[in-house]
């Protein structure tokens, strides 16, 4: 079942997409933790770790997700949404410290922000970084070997030429399907199946063709330069030591250019650390605010 979005929480851009908005917490604090969400998910991959954070928390669904309007094939891209979340902040959050914690494809966001709108990163105060990468994502096979990640890369095509065909607002209703494959390929060893269902019910919530068009944006995502702008600014680079699709060598990567940040592992943890480490991952913005 689609979540019941209360009405009322929307920010409308500059294009005129509506995107859901959830903010929490006195609006006058000093400081504003932004949570933003990764690829084919929404605001409630953060509900472990939101209401355990002191201060406001703003969190919102990328537009193609979750709440927010549709996405179209041309807009669905990391820029856009870095250009989102510049004008939900000027409007949303106009002045005060800002501490962000992107995941996955949030945390992509994040490295565009930086690129396209570098002096927003003057009142940031720290930087969490949860499961991603700054680029070489292109052409993944998810660990399968040989014949297998042939297969898997020409499954992936043509499943996502189908998923671009579809008229419906969200890819499922009815997403127990999903949660098997979403159980093997997001979640490390032993996960909870609660989150592997609100994890299914996340995707199913996805624009089908937002969906396939950011893949192609995270296919072209290259941003190792703009981590330059966050140097100086308190930052963690959070990783799974069993992610399958952002392994570890793209935590280190991003760590290595950015001199005296924190890398945490986490063996047997997955991508959805959000959900599996969702204690320690609170436990680390808590620390830079």
């Amino acid at each position: 079942m689609s979540a019941p979005w209360e009405p009322g929480h929307r920010f409308v851009t500059a294009d005129g997409t509506a995107l859901h908005v959830v903010d929490t917490g006195p609006r006058d604090a000093d400081v504003t933790t932004v949570l933003v969400h990764g690829w084919t998910l929404d605001h409630t991959s953060w509900d472990h770790v939101a209401p355990a954070l002191p201060g406001r928390v703003l969190r919102y669904d990328h537009r193609g997700h979750g709440g927010s309007a549709a996405a179209t094939a041309q807009d669905a891209t990391i820029a856009q949404c870095a250009d989102d979340l510049a004008e939900l902040l000027a409007a949303r959050v106009p002045k005060g410290r800002i501490v962000f914690a992107g995941h996955s494809m949030g945390g992509m966001t994040l490295m565009a922000l930086a690129e396209r709108h570098p002096t927003l990163l003057d009142r940031v105060a720290g930087v969490v970084f949860v499961a991603t990468s700054c680029g070489e994502l292109s052409g993944s096979t998810l660990g399968l070997p040989g014949l297998l990640g042939r297969v898997f890369l020409a499954g992936e095509a043509a499943s996502n030429r189908q998923l671009a065909k579809l008229k419906r607002a969200q890819l499922l209703q009815r997403t127990e399907v999903l949660r098997p494959g979403l159980r093997w390929l997001l979640f490390g060893k032993r996960p909870s199946w609660a989150d592997v269902a609100s994890t299914a019910a996340m995707v199913g919530r996805c624009n089908p063709v937002a969906m396939v068009a950011f893949r192609e944006s995270l296919n072209d995502h290259d941003r190792k330069a703009a981590l330059k702008e966050f140097a100086g600014i308190p930052s963690v680079v959070l990783a799974g030591g069993a992610d399958k699709l952002t392994p570890l060598r793209h935590a280190r990567t991003i760590a290595d250019e950015l001199p005296g940040t924190e890398l945490v592992i986490y063996p047997g943890a997955g991508h959805m650390l959000p959900l599996e480490r969702s204690a320690e991952v609170t436990a680390h913005i808590t620390a830079l605010l």
